[in-house]
């Protein structure tokens, strides 16, 4: 796997974004790092009306599908952990269903997708094992940020706990 992440190169635009800015080089947890990492970009597209922010994430998923792929087989690896954009897509998505922007609601947000990523039920599982190429990199994260972002809806809308 060392191997793989020589052959990043971060000056590749490609590369750069796939690991979310470097965030999933961190030699522990990537994919929490790269989550983690979303938060700031999440943060400047809160200030955006919620029709462009909805766009953005309909672009990221896009050309994320493209430069998953693309860095997925620059690496010789299929879903390299360091490949951490589909966690930068999965992050937006659940926080787009916050209550309210509480630093309580981040975190809330940030272990609910976390746990749903790692741990992968049924149909984030399905996803992942039968869907392949950039697009298979990039689902299961979309599934899992919409279904985290479906919990918080509910909790935060319906049964506020802030």
């Amino acid at each position: 796997m060392a191997a793989a992440k020589k052959r990043l190169n971060l000056r590749n635009p490609w590369h750069l974004l796939a690991t979310g800015f470097g965030s999933g080089l961190f030699p522990v947890g990537p994919g929490t790092a790269g989550s983690v990492a979303a938060i700031p970009f999440w943060i400047v597209m809160t200030y955006l009306p919620w029709q462009v922010y909805s766009m953005i994430v309909m672009f990221s998923i896009c050309i994320g599908v493209y430069l998953c792929k693309q860095t997925a087989r620059d690496m010789r690896v299929h879903d390299h952990g360091s490949i951490v954009w589909d966690e930068f897509v999965g992050m937006w998505i659940t926080l787009m269903a916050i209550p309210v922007n509480d630093w309580r609601w981040v975190l809330i947000g940030f272990i609910v997708f976390r746990v749903l990523d790692i741990w992968k039920p049924w149909p984030i599982r399905w996803f992942d094992r039968n869907v392949q190429g950039g697009m298979g990199i990039m689902i299961d994260d979309v599934v899992a940020g919409v279904l985290a972002a479906a919990m918080i809806y509910l909790v935060g809308h319906h049964w506020p706990l802030f």
